[in-house]
């Protein structure tokens, strides 16, 4: 027993140095991803809580606010149109109890004439524009604005019309794939390579296990974007389960893995952009900036924007 510990505990004590080494210095293992632009201001649905969501009059108003990426999700209509919206359903958007998929794109109803802003529970959004757009309309109006089109489900139309959508309007470096899903990432990987990705939630907890493992800095990252929900909005503007002991928990949880300086870093430094959604109030845009993010999502451009003039991404802490 005493000589396995005389081999194992130098060998161990070799290894936690060495990681936390290449943690530190990541360049000296990987050549790191050079972005073709730095999304600080994100807008939220196109900027959901100053206007009505994903509607023209949002990404305007946010593109007016030098938003450097709308944060969109696409649906496709039954005609094979490719539409901005959120939801499938269109409920909670229109109050017509129909899918998006069960209508062509001309019988798409208008939007409510105020929605609720979900990250800031009790505000309501308006806006003189109800109309849903085509993701095509929204590549031809901004055609050099970063865009991430975040698909929900395994549409393999949905997925191959996009691709197609990002190639014919030379996009492919500007326009990022997000998914939750490993399953609909692989398809949309599959169906357009040339697209930067965010990473999923099952390959963010990867990341973590590496991290804490100490393996991180040994392993490649083909993912661009690491697209997080800030762990302390929790219970203030996000609820993720309906019990509020499950709030609580995930609050302590997510907030001791994911608020680590270190880790948030060492994706910086290999070129993996960090982003934190979905904040709305200034103490939450300190804190994201503090940990050394490269920007922050938000339904209130205006807001985020005011914060950046009048502050400038404070340094992260040492």
């Amino acid at each position: 027993m005493s000589s396995l510990l005389y081999y194992t505990l130098p060998a161990l004590s070799s290894y936690v140095m060495l990681s936390i080494f290449f943690l530190r210095r990541p360049r000296l293992l990987h050549t790191p991803w050079v972005s073709a632009f730095c999304p600080r201001l994100g807008a939220h649905r196109g900027g959901s809580g100053e206007r009505l969501e994903n509607t023209m009059e949002a990404m305007e108003n946010a593109v007016a606010q030098r938003a450097d990426l709308l944060e969109l999700d696409c649906q496709l209509t039954r005609d094979g149109v490719v539409v901005v919206s959120h939801d499938k359903s269109l409920s909670r958007q229109s109050g017509v109890n129909r899918d998006v998929g069960s209508l062509d794109f001309e019988e798409l109803p208008l939007y409510k004439e105020e929605l609720e802003v979900y990250f800031s529970p009790g505000h309501f959004a308006h806006g003189s524009d109800r109309h849903m757009v085509r993701l095509e309309d929204v590549f031809r109006s901004f055609p050099r604005m970063p865009i991430s089109v975040e698909v929900k489900e395994q549409n393999e139309e949905l997925i191959r019309k996009i691709a197609g959508l990002v190639r014919h309007y030379e996009r492919d470096e500007i326009t990022i794939w997000a998914s939750e899903k490993s399953s609909v990432m692989k398809k949309c990987k599959a169906a357009n390579p040339e697209m930067p990705t965010a990473f999923t939630i099952s390959r963010g907890f990867w990341v973590l296990l590496l991290y804490y493992l100490g393996l991180l800095p040994f392993i490649s990252i083909p993912e661009r974007f690491l697209i997080s929900f800030l762990p302390t909005i929790i219970n203030r503007t996000y609820f993720p389960f309906s019990c509020s002991g499950l709030n609580q928990l995930a609050a302590v949880v997510s907030k001791w893995l994911i608020m680590r300086k270190s880790l948030i870093q060492h994706l910086e430094q290999r070129g993996v952009q960090v982003v934190f959604w979905c904040l709305n109030e200034e103490s939450d845009f300190e804190v994201a900036f503090r940990l050394g993010a490269t920007g922050v999502i938000t339904d209130y451009p205006t807001a985020l924007r005011r914060y950046l003039d009048n502050h400038g991404p404070p340094a992260p802490a040492s």
